[in-house]
């Protein structure tokens, strides 16, 4: 079974009565509109590359075209594939600023399979109350408690489940009338490295300084061929080499088109000033003007993302972005989907890619190594001027464990009880925090989640820091939020620092 980009084990002898057996098992980036089982192998029908990308548009993308037309491909993968792509990591709410009555009980989500599990609760409520949540634990709907909260009004908690704690399916009700969100987010076990998978051999280091790039555009009028602007790099000073196509046997071919190739740097070209890269974290502005931050990675995509030689933002899978920001790839729904709000990290690494665009079903990116070799995912002309790489989206997901480092305070000058810019957690394995100031006096730091993208803030922890000293927090394993922000009871210089590893 797909659904909301994972891939789920589905029983065939499913029923209201006998719902035990449904199991996640791993997230995909491709868009899949059906499937089916050939010669031991999957087949996937998929929603590649769309010519009008459904008005998909932001200002982090600049004002690039799309394809010239729309163009898809069937994906062939082994039998077992569904088990081994993106960690399965999920959450899903079963109140979301909801009027809820008294002992009222809210649909039931799904509890079993996942190893590490939490909810966050909020009561919005004027009266204090109990949340009572109850288990199915064989899928028969029979009921039993599992555990109580009690939570005054206006009050959140973050409620962790062990292993012992068993169900298929989980709610949960409250004792008294109140306004309530219920997110339940559930936590994969990341076994990948942070070293790149040898199919990725041949892109560029992001210090390295001759490389071979250019920029991408998958051809219209039925021409079926990818377009090729390429470039190098020598001694980090970038020359034009010509235009390329690549063919559907995978030929790269120097052609003399000059109105393709004025066209593709007039619309493909990089924006300038579309994320801003500082000390402290990644500052994006989204088109609705609301503030986000992310983790850095390496040092050196600062020079290079400031001297627009990196894509940062393109659609790759129809109606979402593959966002490219400080060595870190991340999926990033369309602004009608809420955009930045539920952005997630794929991968990160130390490649130095220039474009990437989708063609034929195919993720292809530049940002070779000049001495690079041919081979089952590099293609290189005949002159050596111009190399691809080329894979499958949801190759991504083998670049690189999602790691990094930040915060949306450095050293900052805070007030009293204004909240910090958002800063993402979501998705990432280890974390760690640690909280300072200048003050003289002690501080009180609240940290804040906001654990569903479009939901509301909850206060998880309130730390005094004392003057000259620091605080040191590795959170629990199975802590999983979208967002963290925070604030301080004292004006001060402040540092909220985040590593992820």
């Amino acid at each position: 079974m797909t659904m909301h980009g994972m891939f789920w084990k589905f029983p065939g002898n499913f029923t209201a009565e006998n719902s035990a057996g449904i199991r996640p098992r791993s997230s995909y980036l491709k868009v899949i509109g059906d499937f089916t089982r050939w010669n031991d192998q999957l087949v996937f029908g998929c929603d590649d590359s769309a010519q009008k990308e459904f008005l998909n548009k932001r200002k982090q993308k600049g004002d690039i075209e799309g394809p010239g037309q729309s163009n898809s491909n069937l994906w062939f993968t082994s039998i077992d594939k569904p088990d081994h792509l993106g960690p399965n990591t999920a959450s899903g709410s079963v109140w979301l600023n909801d009027e809820v009555a008294a002992h009222e009980t809210s649909e039931p989500m799904l509890f079993s399979g996942w190893p590490k599990r939490m909810a966050w609760v909020l009561n919005g409520g004027d009266l204090d109350t109990k949340f009572v949540f109850e288990v199915d634990k064989m899928g028969n709907q029979h009921w039993e408690e599992l555990k109580t909260i009690a939570l005054k009004a206006g009050a959140s908690a973050s409620v962790e489940f062990t292993s012992q704690e068993k169900g298929e399916w989980i709610r949960v009700r409250s004792t008294s009338k109140t306004l309530a969100t219920l997110s339940f987010n559930y936590s994969d076990i990341d076994e990948r490295q942070t070293k790149a998978s040898p199919m990725f051999t041949g892109l560029a280091n992001v210090n390295e300084t001759n490389v071979l790039s250019g920029l991408l555009y998958g051809l219209g009028d039925n021409r079926r061929a990818l377009g090729v602007w390429a470039k190098t790099f020598e001694n980090g000073v970038e020359k034009e080499s010509g235009y390329y196509e690549l063919d559907d046997a995978f030929h790269l071919v120097k052609k003399e088109d000059t109105k393709t190739k004025a066209f593709i740097k007039e619309k493909f070209a990089i924006p300038e000033n579309v994320i801003d890269i500082q000390e402290s974290s990644v500052l994006i502005v989204d088109d609705k003007d609301r503030r986000w931050r992310l983790p850095l990675g390496n040092e050196g995509y600062e020079a290079l993302t400031n001297k627009a030689q990196l894509r940062i933002c393109r659609e790759v899978a129809t109606e979402r972005d593959l966002f490219s920001c400080s060595g870190t790839f991340y999926e990033l729904p369309a602004e009608n989907a809420d955009g930045f709000a539920k952005i997630r990290p794929i991968s990160s690494h130390n490649f130095r890619i220039h474009d990437y665009a989708s063609y034929r079903g195919m993720l292809v990116m530049t940002g070779l190594h000049p001495k690079v070799n041919e081979g089952d995912h590099i293609v290189r002309s005949e002159d050596g001027k111009a190399a691809l790489w080329v894979g499958a989206i949801d190759d991504l997901w083998e670049m690189g464990k999602p790691v990094g480092k930040g915060g949306p305070w450095k050293n900052t000058a805070v007030k009293t009880g204004e909240v910090s810019d958002p800063y993402l957690i979501a998705f990432y394995d280890k974390k760690e925090l640690t909280l300072s100031h200048n003050s003289n006096d002690d501080v009180t730091f609240t940290i804040q989640v906001e654990p569903v993208g479009h939901g509301p803030w909850m206060d998880y922890k309130e730390v005094t820091v004392k003057a000259g000293e620091e605080f040191n927090y590795t959170f629990p394993d199975a802590f999983q939020a979208r967002w963290i922000r925070f604030k301080t009871d004292t004006d001060c210089t402040a540092t909220s620092w985040l590593v992820y590893r």
